[in-house]
């Protein structure tokens, strides 16, 4: 029989010794039944008997209830005894209880706050897993641009020019402004202790190594990282979720060739470049500074700057442009990649590529210093 065709569960008390049910006693027809199991009353003695001859069909939810009933009816003191059930019927309502029986006893267990040390045990393994899928990402770009090298035509020529561009030409606004106002910002805050001593002109060798050793490079990543880097990880993040990089792998088209190893190169060219304007800019900023904190005139900060800063700072600092821009290329198209779901997902692995990428750079930053001192340069 159709169970969308039968009668709803319904349960009846001809005497005060007997249930009569009927219907359907599935997950569709059982739903305006507990009114009437509630208002259901059983003497104690001398017992009760159901009969289910008239139940037309029964699944694993009918057949729940109906344990439950005759559970309740039992637990109350009341000596029950089913009759004229199916033998289909039956042996489902046994294996019900079978099920419910096992499991009696056994709190279904909640899932409560992990502790502390459950907690920093997940995150560790997290971050193992996306440390290990990040180098996996890394393996399998230098096999794609090995390719590439193999065989040239692959390269995407106009894809890299379009992000020289863009993450290149359109950044020199920003890093152009935010380098001048470090620039001022050194020179300003070494003046106060350099007039103490009388050792202004030595604010060109403050200005000149600072900037050409460690915050030139060291802005115009973090720069990039939040302008360029979030870019790639949203554009790519929603190719994902729209299921156009799985169709550009259905028309044969690596999505490597196409969309990481584009921006990896154009920022290899781009960020050198950006950190020599930043450096041109810088100075110049703290030279500004110089002359109208310190009244060292311009000749003379830059004859004191040329004689300070020899060309191993400034190349210090150029060698350390495509080491960031390798960081910021690849974490960000790797967080576009694992991008899942929809626009949350997007937004999510987005600002993880900013975060990540900002921490990879000081730490390769901080590595960075580490080995020129040692080697002593």
């Amino acid at each position: 029989m159709n169970p969308l065709l039968a009668a709803p569960a319904a349960i009846a008390q001809p005497t005060p010794h007997e249930l009569a049910l009927s219907g359907s006693w599935t997950a569709l027809g059982i739903g305006a039944i507990e009114p009437q199991l509630e208002a259901l009353s059983a003497p104690a003695k001398p017992g009760l008997v159901v009969d289910g001859a008239r139940i037309e069909a029964l699944d694993s939810a009918g057949a729940w209830v109906l344990h439950k009933l005759l559970r309740r009816l039992r637990d109350e003191g009341t000596a029950v005894q089913v009759r004229d059930l199916r033998p289909a019927f039956a042996k489902l309502l046994e294996i019900v209880g079978h099920e419910v029986a096992g499991r009696t006893g056994a709190p279904i267990p909640v899932a409560g706050a992990p502790s502390m040390l459950e907690g920093l045990g997940r995150s560790a393994e997290a971050a193992f897993k996306q440390a290990v899928a990040l180098l996996s990402f890394v393996g399998e770009s230098a096999i794609a641009f090995g390719g590439c090298i193999a065989h040239p035509s692959r390269f995407r020529w106009r894809p890299i020019l379009y992000n020289i561009r863009s993450a290149g030409f359109d950044a020199l606004p920003i890093v152009g402004l935010l380098s001048f106002l470090l620039g001022i910002v050194v020179a300003y805050q070494g003046a106060d202790q350099l007039r103490r001593y009388g050792a202004n002109i030595f604010v060109a060798d403050l200005v000149g190594l600072s900037m050409l050793r460690e915050f030139a490079p060291l802005i115009v990543a973090l720069i990039v990282a939040g302008r360029s880097g979030s870019a790639y990880a949203a554009q790519i993040g929603t190719m994902s979720v729209t299921e156009e990089i799985d169709a550009m792998r259905t028309l044969g088209i690596a999505p490597l060739d196409l969309l990481v190893l584009p921006k990896i190169l154009a920022l290899l060219v781009a960020l050198p470049l950006l950190t020599v304007f930043a450096d041109v800019l810088g100075v110049f900023g703290g030279m500004i500074m110089a002359h109208a904190q310190l009244d060292v005139g311009y000749g003379e900060f830059l004859d004191r700057f040329v004689k300070a800063v020899s060309p191993t700072a400034f190349l210090i600092g150029i060698c350390k442009a495509p080491v960031f821009a390798a960081i910021i290329a690849v974490v960000g198209c790797f967080q576009g990649f694992r991008t899942r779901g929809g626009a949350d997902s997007v937004g999510r692995h987005t600002t993880l590529s900013v975060v990540q990428a900002t921490f990879l750079v000081i730490v390769a930053d901080a590595l960075f210093s580490i080995a020129f001192s040692t080697l002593g340069l």
